[in-house]
C-alpha cells in the first residue's frame, strides 16, 4: 500500500485541479479554527493523518505558529520529502491526545477491518475536534470528478462511516466531529441528527 503513494501518485493526483491545493487548505484551516474558537475549543495541537504534502503544517506554521503539529503518512516518498512520521494509521498508536485531528482521504484506501482500526485510533488520539473526509458511494455518483479522482478505492456508504465514527464522536456537520471526551457545549441545532439535544444549556457571554 505504501508503495502505491509514490512520486508518480503525487504527480497524478496532486497536480493542478486535483487534490486540494495549498490555498484551499488555508481556507479550510481558517474555517475549522474559527469555528473551534466560536465553540470555545482551544486548538493547541494538531495531528494530521495522511499528511501528504504537508499543507496543514505549512498553513499552521504561518497562521498559528504556537500550535504544535504532528503529521503521519504511509508513503515513504511523502515522509522523506515532506518530513512526516512514516506510519500505518491502522496500527499506529498515538502517544498523546490532540485538540484537532485531521484525516482527509485516507480511510477509503484500506479494507473494512483496517478502516475500523483507523477510526478507533482517531477516537483515541482526539480530545477535541476531528475533521474527517472519505468519498462515499453517493459521492461517486454525484459529486466526484472522475478525471481528477483516484477511483481505485473501497467504496462505502456514508452510513457505514457514520456508524463507526459515532462510537467516539458526535457529528457536527461539514465533515467535523466532536470527541465524546470534549466538554464543549453545543445548541441542539449546531449538531447533526440523530443527536438532537445539547448536553447542557450554554450560557451567553
Amino acid at each position: 500500500m505504501a508503495e502505491r503513494f509514490d512520486a508518480a501518485y503525487y504527480r497524478r493526483f496532486y497536480g493542478r485541479g486535483s487534490a486540494p491545493n495549498r490555498r484551499q487548505i488555508a481556507h479550510l484551516g481558517q474555517g475549522v479554527l474559527s469555528l473551534a474558537a466560536w465553540w470555545r475549543i482551544p486548538i493547541r495541537s494538531v495531528l494530521d493523518v495522511g499528511a501528504g504534502k504537508g499543507y496543514w503544517r505549512d498553513w499552521l506554521t504561518e497562521a498559528h505558529p504556537s500550535v504544535k503539529y504532528h503529521g503521519i503518512d504511509a508513503s515513504e516518498h511523502a515522509c522523506l520529502r515532506y518530513h512526516h512520521e512514516l506510519a500505518n494509521a491502522s496500527v499506529w498508536q498515538p502517544r498523546r491526545k490532540y485538540d484537532l485531528v485531521v484525516c482527509q482521504s485516507v480511510v477509503q484506501y484500506v479494507g473494512d477491518t483496517d478502516a475500523q482500526k483507523v477510526i478507533d485510533m482517531l477516537a483515541v488520539a482526539c480530545r477535541g475536534l476531528l475533521l474527517f473526509e472519505a468519498p462515499t458511494l453517493a459521492d461517486r455518483d454525484s459529486a466526484i470528478d472522475e478525471s481528477k479522482t483516484d477511483l481505485d478505492v473501497h467504496w462505502r456508504t456514508g452510513d457505514w462511516y457514520r456508524k463507526r465514527l459515532a462510537r467516539g464522536f458526535a457529528e457536527i456537520g461539514g465533515g467535523m466531529w466532536l470527541s465524546r471526551e470534549c466538554a464543549a457545549v453545543f445548541y441542539e441545532l449546531e449538531r447533526a441528527p440523530p443527536e438532537h439535544s445539547a448536553r447542557r444549556t450554554r450560557l451567553a457571554d
